[in-house]
Protein backbone atom coordinates (compact mmCIF):
# COMPACT_ATOMS: atom_id res chain seq x y z
CA UNK A 1 0.00 0.00 0.00
CA UNK A 2 2.88 2.61 0.18
CA UNK A 3 3.89 5.02 3.04
CA UNK A 4 1.22 6.96 3.97
CA UNK A 5 0.73 9.70 7.22
CA UNK A 6 -2.83 8.80 7.46
CA UNK A 7 -1.93 5.88 9.47
CA UNK A 8 1.56 6.69 10.46
CA UNK A 9 0.45 6.11 14.58
CA UNK A 10 -2.79 4.13 14.19
CA UNK A 11 -1.51 1.43 16.08
CA UNK A 12 -0.95 3.74 19.11
CA UNK A 13 -4.32 4.58 18.81
CA UNK A 14 -5.74 1.10 18.78
CA UNK A 15 -3.71 0.30 21.73
CA UNK A 16 -5.01 2.59 23.68
CA UNK A 17 -8.32 1.29 22.65
CA UNK A 18 -7.30 -2.05 24.76
CA UNK A 19 -7.68 -2.46 28.39
CA UNK A 20 -4.91 -2.21 31.01
CA UNK A 21 -5.04 -5.38 31.80
CA UNK A 22 -4.52 -6.93 28.37
CA UNK A 23 -2.52 -4.16 26.84
CA UNK A 24 0.83 -5.73 28.07
CA UNK A 25 -0.17 -9.19 25.87
CA UNK A 26 -0.40 -7.29 22.72
CA UNK A 27 2.52 -7.21 19.98
CA UNK A 28 1.92 -4.98 17.00
CA UNK A 29 1.71 -6.52 13.54
CA UNK A 30 3.54 -4.53 11.01
CA UNK A 31 1.70 -3.30 8.41
CA UNK A 32 2.71 -1.66 4.81
CA UNK A 33 1.94 1.95 5.75
CA UNK A 34 3.35 1.91 9.41
CA UNK A 35 -0.06 0.68 10.13
CA UNK A 36 0.22 -2.36 12.76
CA UNK A 37 -3.04 -4.65 14.88
CA UNK A 38 -2.34 -5.24 18.04
CA UNK A 39 -1.95 -9.25 18.13
CA UNK A 40 -1.88 -11.55 21.01
CA UNK A 41 1.43 -12.79 22.07
CA UNK A 42 0.08 -14.61 25.08
CA UNK A 43 -3.52 -15.55 25.51
CA UNK A 44 -5.73 -15.42 22.25
CA UNK A 45 -8.67 -15.70 24.27
CA UNK A 46 -7.73 -12.78 25.92
CA UNK A 47 -7.92 -10.78 22.42
CA UNK A 48 -11.10 -11.82 21.29
CA UNK A 49 -12.61 -10.65 24.53
CA UNK A 50 -11.01 -7.56 24.28
CA UNK A 51 -11.92 -6.97 20.78
CA UNK A 52 -15.90 -8.00 21.58
CA UNK A 53 -15.95 -5.30 24.32
CA UNK A 54 -15.69 -2.76 21.43
CA UNK A 55 -18.69 -1.20 20.55
CA UNK A 56 -20.19 -1.97 16.79
CA UNK A 57 -21.16 1.33 14.51
CA UNK A 58 -24.55 2.67 13.68
CA UNK A 59 -24.57 3.49 9.63
CA UNK A 60 -24.60 7.04 10.89
CA UNK A 61 -21.45 7.06 12.96
CA UNK A 62 -19.77 5.26 10.49
CA UNK A 63 -20.49 7.41 7.46
CA UNK A 64 -19.27 10.27 10.03
CA UNK A 65 -16.06 8.75 10.96
CA UNK A 66 -15.75 7.63 7.41
CA UNK A 67 -15.62 11.07 5.63
CA UNK A 68 -13.88 12.50 8.91
CA UNK A 69 -10.97 10.18 7.88
CA UNK A 70 -11.21 10.61 3.98
CA UNK A 71 -11.34 14.34 3.94
CA UNK A 72 -9.17 15.56 7.12
CA UNK A 73 -7.09 12.26 7.26
CA UNK A 74 -8.59 11.53 11.73
CA UNK A 75 -6.48 9.24 12.81
CA UNK A 76 -9.24 8.63 15.52
CA UNK A 77 -11.96 7.93 12.98
CA UNK A 78 -9.78 5.58 11.44
CA UNK A 79 -8.94 3.99 15.19
CA UNK A 80 -12.73 3.73 15.68
CA UNK A 81 -13.42 2.64 12.15
CA UNK A 82 -10.61 -0.40 12.59
CA UNK A 83 -11.57 -1.40 16.38
CA UNK A 84 -14.88 -2.17 15.95
CA UNK A 85 -14.45 -3.97 13.08
CA UNK A 86 -11.57 -6.37 15.09
CA UNK A 87 -14.48 -9.13 15.98
CA UNK A 88 -15.30 -9.24 12.56
CA UNK A 89 -12.00 -10.55 11.42
CA UNK A 90 -11.96 -13.15 14.64
CA UNK A 91 -15.74 -14.62 13.14
CA UNK A 92 -13.89 -14.86 9.55
CA UNK A 93 -10.73 -16.37 10.70
CA UNK A 94 -12.40 -19.43 12.29
CA UNK A 95 -13.89 -20.36 9.18
CA UNK A 96 -10.43 -21.13 7.68
CA UNK A 97 -9.50 -23.12 10.41
CA UNK A 98 -10.13 -26.03 8.79
CA UNK A 99 -6.51 -25.81 6.64
CA UNK A 100 -4.59 -26.13 9.57
CA UNK A 101 -3.41 -22.99 10.20
CA UNK A 102 -2.83 -20.96 13.59
CA UNK A 103 -5.99 -18.76 14.32
CA UNK A 104 -3.86 -16.16 15.59
CA UNK A 105 -1.80 -15.61 12.23
CA UNK A 106 -5.65 -16.08 10.54
CA UNK A 107 -6.34 -13.24 12.49
CA UNK A 108 -3.54 -11.03 12.27
CA UNK A 109 -3.71 -11.41 8.23
CA UNK A 110 -7.19 -10.16 8.14
CA UNK A 111 -6.38 -7.69 10.22
CA UNK A 112 -4.31 -6.32 7.58
CA UNK A 113 -7.02 -6.83 5.30
CA UNK A 114 -9.43 -5.04 7.62
CA UNK A 115 -7.06 -2.03 7.58
CA UNK A 116 -6.58 -1.70 3.85
CA UNK A 117 -10.01 -1.78 3.38
CA UNK A 118 -10.85 1.01 5.94
CA UNK A 119 -8.01 3.28 3.50
CA UNK A 120 -10.58 2.49 0.67
CA UNK A 121 -13.85 2.65 1.84
CA UNK A 122 -15.65 4.74 -0.12
CA UNK A 123 -18.45 6.37 2.46
CA UNK A 124 -20.68 8.12 -0.25
CA UNK A 125 -21.32 4.62 -2.25
CA UNK A 126 -23.99 3.47 0.26
CA UNK A 127 -22.40 0.43 1.50
CA UNK A 128 -21.83 -0.70 5.03
CA UNK A 129 -17.47 -1.15 5.80
CA UNK A 130 -18.69 -4.65 6.65
CA UNK A 131 -19.76 -5.81 3.50
CA UNK A 132 -16.84 -3.97 1.51
CA UNK A 133 -14.03 -4.66 4.50
CA UNK A 134 -14.99 -8.97 4.52
CA UNK A 135 -13.58 -8.83 0.99
CA UNK A 136 -10.48 -7.90 2.02
CA UNK A 137 -10.43 -9.63 5.01
CA UNK A 138 -10.59 -12.54 2.45
CA UNK A 139 -8.41 -11.83 0.31
CA UNK A 140 -5.36 -11.56 2.74
CA UNK A 141 -6.32 -14.45 4.87
CA UNK A 142 -6.30 -16.65 1.18
CA UNK A 143 -3.28 -15.40 0.16
CA UNK A 144 -1.73 -16.59 3.76
CA UNK A 145 -3.38 -19.82 2.98
CA UNK A 146 -2.27 -20.28 0.16
CA UNK A 147 1.95 -19.26 1.06
CA UNK A 148 1.84 -21.50 4.41
CA UNK A 149 -0.74 -24.90 3.74
CA UNK A 150 2.12 -26.22 2.09
CA UNK A 151 5.93 -25.91 1.37
CA UNK A 152 4.79 -26.13 -2.31
CA UNK A 153 2.15 -23.58 -3.60
CA UNK A 154 -0.48 -25.64 -4.85
CA UNK A 155 -2.92 -22.66 -6.31
CA UNK A 156 -1.21 -19.63 -8.77
CA UNK A 157 -3.87 -19.20 -11.52
CA UNK A 158 -7.82 -17.58 -10.44
CA UNK A 159 -9.05 -20.74 -11.81
CA UNK A 160 -6.58 -23.19 -9.05
CA UNK A 161 -7.25 -20.44 -6.16
CA UNK A 162 -10.83 -20.17 -7.00
CA UNK A 163 -10.65 -24.48 -6.87
CA UNK A 164 -8.83 -24.66 -3.89
CA UNK A 165 -10.96 -22.88 -1.53
CA UNK A 166 -14.07 -24.39 -2.69
CA UNK A 167 -13.31 -28.14 -4.20
CA UNK A 168 -13.37 -29.85 -0.81
CA UNK A 169 -16.82 -28.64 0.05
CA UNK A 170 -18.17 -29.16 -3.31
CA UNK A 171 -17.13 -33.17 -2.87
CA UNK A 172 -19.84 -35.34 -1.09
CA UNK A 173 -17.28 -37.49 -0.36
CA UNK A 174 -14.17 -39.41 0.01
CA UNK A 175 -13.91 -40.69 -3.04
CA UNK A 176 -12.49 -39.49 -6.23
CA UNK A 177 -15.12 -37.12 -8.19
CA UNK A 178 -16.94 -38.92 -11.00
CA UNK A 179 -16.87 -37.71 -14.69
CA UNK A 180 -20.59 -35.92 -14.13
CA UNK A 181 -19.46 -34.57 -10.33
CA UNK A 182 -16.31 -33.00 -12.49
CA UNK A 183 -18.38 -31.46 -15.07
CA UNK A 184 -20.74 -30.02 -12.08
CA UNK A 185 -18.18 -28.52 -10.74
CA UNK A 186 -16.39 -27.48 -13.82
CA UNK A 187 -19.61 -25.70 -14.67
CA UNK A 188 -20.25 -24.15 -10.84
CA UNK A 189 -17.13 -22.31 -10.81
CA UNK A 190 -16.84 -21.68 -14.61
CA UNK A 191 -13.35 -23.57 -15.01
CA UNK A 192 -12.07 -26.32 -17.43
CA UNK A 193 -12.96 -30.01 -16.45
CA UNK A 194 -8.97 -30.75 -16.55
CA UNK A 195 -8.19 -27.97 -13.93
CA UNK A 196 -10.85 -29.80 -11.74
CA UNK A 197 -9.39 -32.96 -12.29
CA UNK A 198 -5.61 -31.93 -11.54
CA UNK A 199 -6.65 -29.83 -8.77
CA UNK A 200 -8.02 -32.69 -7.20
CA UNK A 201 -4.98 -34.60 -7.15
CA UNK A 202 -3.05 -32.09 -5.39
CA UNK A 203 -4.62 -31.30 -2.87
CA UNK A 204 -5.22 -35.96 -2.50
CA UNK A 205 -1.03 -35.30 -2.49
CA UNK A 206 0.95 -34.92 0.13
CA UNK A 207 4.33 -33.69 0.79
CA UNK A 208 7.56 -36.34 1.10
CA UNK A 209 11.33 -35.04 2.26
CA UNK A 210 13.31 -36.04 -0.29
CA UNK A 211 15.80 -37.07 1.41
CA UNK A 212 15.71 -39.94 3.83
CA UNK A 213 15.17 -40.07 7.71
CA UNK A 214 18.59 -40.92 8.95
CA UNK A 215 16.88 -43.01 12.00
CA UNK A 216 15.42 -45.31 9.32
CA UNK A 217 17.87 -46.92 8.04
CA UNK A 218 15.30 -48.86 5.29
CA UNK A 219 13.67 -45.96 4.17
CA UNK A 220 13.28 -45.10 0.35
CA UNK A 221 13.11 -42.01 -0.31
CA UNK A 222 12.86 -39.63 -3.83
CA UNK A 223 16.39 -38.98 -3.34
CA UNK A 224 16.83 -42.57 -4.39
CA UNK A 225 14.57 -43.22 -7.37
CA UNK A 226 14.89 -39.08 -8.82
CA UNK A 227 18.47 -39.43 -9.45
CA UNK A 228 19.76 -39.14 -12.78
CA UNK A 229 22.90 -41.14 -13.03
CA UNK A 230 23.68 -40.05 -16.43
CA UNK A 231 23.80 -36.09 -14.99
CA UNK A 232 26.72 -36.99 -12.63
CA UNK A 233 29.65 -34.20 -13.46
CA UNK A 234 32.48 -36.21 -13.86
CA UNK A 235 30.12 -38.61 -16.66
CA UNK A 236 29.19 -35.61 -18.29
CA UNK A 237 33.06 -33.98 -18.19
CA UNK A 238 33.73 -37.38 -20.09
CA UNK A 239 30.76 -37.71 -22.26
CA UNK A 240 32.27 -34.11 -23.19
CA UNK A 241 35.80 -35.21 -23.45
CA UNK A 242 35.07 -38.17 -25.74
CA UNK A 243 33.09 -36.34 -27.67
CA UNK A 244 35.95 -33.83 -28.63
CA UNK A 245 38.53 -36.45 -29.11
CA UNK A 246 36.03 -38.31 -31.86
CA UNK A 247 35.38 -35.29 -33.72
CA UNK A 248 39.29 -34.22 -34.07
CA UNK A 249 40.00 -37.59 -34.65
CA UNK A 250 36.99 -37.61 -37.72
CA UNK A 251 38.54 -34.35 -38.54
CA UNK A 252 41.83 -35.74 -39.36
CA UNK A 253 40.67 -38.59 -41.09
CA UNK A 254 38.63 -37.03 -43.48
CA UNK A 255 41.70 -35.03 -44.46
CA UNK A 256 43.57 -38.58 -44.96
CA UNK A 257 41.13 -39.51 -47.88
CA UNK A 258 41.55 -38.30 -51.47
CA UNK A 259 38.68 -35.94 -52.89
CA UNK A 260 35.89 -38.29 -54.25
CA UNK A 261 36.35 -40.86 -51.15
CA UNK A 262 36.23 -37.95 -48.93
CA UNK A 263 32.93 -36.88 -50.61
CA UNK A 264 31.43 -40.25 -50.32
CA UNK A 265 31.72 -40.76 -46.86
CA UNK A 266 30.03 -36.90 -45.90
CA UNK A 267 27.21 -37.57 -48.63
CA UNK A 268 26.75 -41.36 -47.45
CA UNK A 269 27.20 -40.68 -43.26
CA UNK A 270 27.32 -37.54 -42.20
CA UNK A 271 24.55 -35.18 -43.14
CA UNK A 272 22.14 -35.15 -40.92
CA UNK A 273 18.73 -35.51 -43.69
CA UNK A 274 19.07 -37.00 -47.19
CA UNK A 275 22.23 -39.19 -46.97
CA UNK A 276 22.95 -40.11 -50.41
CA UNK A 277 22.32 -44.13 -51.36
CA UNK A 278 25.35 -45.69 -53.33
CA UNK A 279 23.16 -45.59 -56.56
CA UNK A 280 22.75 -41.65 -56.16
CA UNK A 281 26.31 -41.19 -56.05
CA UNK A 282 27.08 -44.43 -58.80
CA UNK A 283 25.41 -41.91 -60.77
CA UNK A 284 27.10 -38.80 -59.97
CA UNK A 285 30.26 -40.63 -60.26
CA UNK A 286 29.54 -42.28 -63.81
CA UNK A 287 30.55 -45.90 -61.61
CA UNK A 288 28.54 -48.87 -60.29
CA UNK A 289 27.26 -48.86 -57.01
CA UNK A 290 29.45 -51.95 -56.37
CA UNK A 291 32.56 -49.61 -56.75
CA UNK A 292 31.41 -46.71 -54.59
CA UNK A 293 30.70 -49.58 -52.12
CA UNK A 294 34.71 -50.46 -52.89
CA UNK A 295 35.60 -47.29 -52.57
CA UNK A 296 33.82 -46.94 -49.47
CA UNK A 297 35.35 -49.58 -47.08
CA UNK A 298 38.71 -48.66 -48.27
CA UNK A 299 37.64 -45.10 -47.26
CA UNK A 300 36.15 -46.21 -43.58
CA UNK A 301 39.10 -48.47 -43.34
CA UNK A 302 41.73 -45.78 -43.98
CA UNK A 303 39.61 -43.29 -41.52
CA UNK A 304 40.10 -45.75 -38.50
CA UNK A 305 43.64 -46.40 -38.80
CA UNK A 306 44.20 -42.38 -39.07
CA UNK A 307 41.67 -41.78 -35.87
CA UNK A 308 43.64 -44.78 -33.88
CA UNK A 309 41.65 -44.32 -30.79
CA UNK A 310 39.06 -46.70 -30.01
CA UNK A 311 36.47 -44.68 -29.61
CA UNK A 312 36.89 -42.84 -32.47
CA UNK A 313 37.14 -46.17 -34.69
CA UNK A 314 34.00 -47.19 -32.46
CA UNK A 315 32.09 -44.13 -33.51
CA UNK A 316 32.67 -44.77 -37.16
CA UNK A 317 29.73 -46.71 -39.20
CA UNK A 318 30.00 -50.27 -40.54
CA UNK A 319 30.07 -50.17 -44.56
CA UNK A 320 26.16 -51.05 -45.87
CA UNK A 321 25.48 -53.42 -48.60
CA UNK A 322 22.65 -50.71 -50.05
Amino acid sequence: MGTDPAFGTLNTRVLDSLSEETRDMQATLAFPGTAPVPMPTGSLEAYIQTVNRFPLLSAEDEQALARRFRNADDLEAARQLVVSHLRLVVAVARGYLGYGLPHADLIQEGNIGLMKAVKRFDPDRGVRLVSFAIHWIKAEMHEYILRNWRLVKVATTKAQRKLFFNLRSMKKGLAPLTGDEVRRVASELRVKPEEVREMETRLAGQEMAFDADENEEEAYAPVHYLADNDAEPFQVLEAKQSEAVANEGLARALSSLDARSRRIVESRWLREKDAATLHDLAAEFKVSAERIRQIEAKALEKMRKAIGSATGRAALPAPAAN
